[in-house]
């Protein structure tokens, strides 16, 4: 029997993609407003449908548009519509799984591995002597967004600026990271790959956080603040509060949450999808509605298919790490209460000595702008950025090269 680590091990085939995950859930979501439509107008017309006191204006003004309109007729083409964007979206799946697209990038150089983390070095061609930069991913999602593909990739574009970054992938949780917390992951694989480098380098070296990952970054460099050059943390949540969407989210899922973990040993990949759909439910509809339309072209079609099999591409947590971040995290707020610990020691960013900068998406939709800045304004000597990317945009989009070169110069400045 394969555990669903295991399973997740191997990139996607591109004629059998998982995408979008959790299939079904898109599936019943859009089967359940399909059908609300039809019960909704027959409420309507009996006169019972309750509206919210915000939209009674509106349904004012829709009861007198549709006053002439013929009720059968109506009825018949609200099931149109309803069918008409459950064909739209099959086809937009359909047609992204038809897709002639497999990841190829060449893989750079492993300079170092310890379980299943390994250090993946995107300099080493380069001249001896580069600044060393760190870059930690989540430990959600794989770390291949920062390398999506040659022509979109934040690890060779800072390479090209005339710096040796080294990118920490942590891969899947193998049999000796199951049983990991966020201390093991930090003390253990992050500061042996940041002492390592420090060896190779002769200094200490810099260091990239990204979402999650900022958070481990930060903790190291507060447990090691002689390894660390400066430090930068890229989207990286702080006060869990400011999201009252995904808190309140992790709080109606926490007894499925705690017997998938306590059954499993390990947070699936498809229970992480189900959490991130309660941000958005119709995010996914939307996109491969839209999709289905949009004329056939190659080089958008392969971008769309390279995005979403990375979307689809997850990595499930380690059980002791998913408590610590569902119910720690997100749950108690531990990290915006000053209460989260790394090996017993309160992680406080007011006494870390290291020069950081904080560049914080202003569209950022998955980590609230005001949750990152929150942590930015408790670090003594933190710079502040506030590009107008999302999240994800951040890594993939048509603008972001633009940011990844001034922050080159800034960690070459550093």
């Amino acid at each position: 029997m394969y555990r669903s680590s295991e399973m997740e091990a191997n990139h996607p085939n591109p004629h059998h993609r998982l995408g979008p995950r959790p299939l079904p859930l898109h599936l019943a979501t859009l089967a359940m407003m399909c059908g609300s439509s039809s019960s909704a107008l027959a409420l309507w017309n009996s006169g019972l449908l309750r509206w919210r006191p915000n939209l009674d204006e509106a349904a004012t003004a829709l009861a007198s548009e549709l006053a002439p309109v013929d009720p059968d007729v109506f009825a018949v083409a609200v099931a149109k519509a309803a069918r008409g964007r459950l064909d739209r979206f099959m086809a937009g799946v359909q047609r992204y799984r038809a897709i002639d697209y497999r990841r190829d990038t060449p893989e750079p150089p492993v300079i170092w591995a310890e379980g299943n983390a390994r250090l993946l070095d995107y300099g080493a061609a380069g001249e001896a002597g580069r600044p060393v930069v760190l870059v930690v991913p989540s430990l959600i999602n794989r770390a291949y967004i920062l390398d999506l593909s040659v022509d979109s990739s934040f690890m060779r574009r800072l390479a090209r600026q005339g710096l040796r970054p080294v990118l920490l992938d942590w891969g899947a949780p193998g049999e000796v990271e199951r049983d990991f917390g966020l201390t093991d992951y930090i003390a253990g694989p992050l500061e042996a790959a940041l002492e390592y480098l420090n060896d190779q380098a002769g200094r200490p070296v810099a260091l990239i956080g990204y979402c999650m990952g900022g958070l481990l970054a930060l903790a190291a460099s507060m447990r090691r603040p002689a390894k660390v050059s400066s430090l930068v943390l890229l989207a990286t949540p702080w006060d869990f509060s400011i999201d009252h969407e995904a808190t309140r989210g992790v709080q109606l899922a926490g007894p499925s949450v705690k017997f998938w973990i306590d059954q499993l040993g390990e947070l699936p990949v498809d229970i992480l999808q189900t959490l991130l759909y309660g941000l958005d439910p119709l995010l996914v509809l939307r996109k491969f509605e839209a999709f289905g339309r949009r004329r056939a072209d190659p080089a958008r079609d392969h971008a769309f298919a390279m995005l979403e099999d990375w979307l689809n591409d997850g990595v499930a947590l380690a059980g002791p790490v998913a408590r610590e971040c569902m119910f720690g995290w997100y749950g108690r707020n531990t990290t915006g209460r000053g209460v989260w610990r790394v090996a017993g020691r309160v992680v406080d960013p007011a006494k870390l000595p290291v020069r950081t900068l904080a560049v914080i998406p202003a569209q950022d939709r998955i980590v609230p702008p005001g949750s990152a800045l929150a942590l930015a304004r408790k670090l003594p000597n933190a710079e502040i950025w506030r590009p107008r990317l999302g999240h994800i945009g951040m890594m993939v989009s048509q603008t972001a090269p633009a940011l990844w070169d001034e922050l080159a110069t800034w960690l070459s400045a550093t």
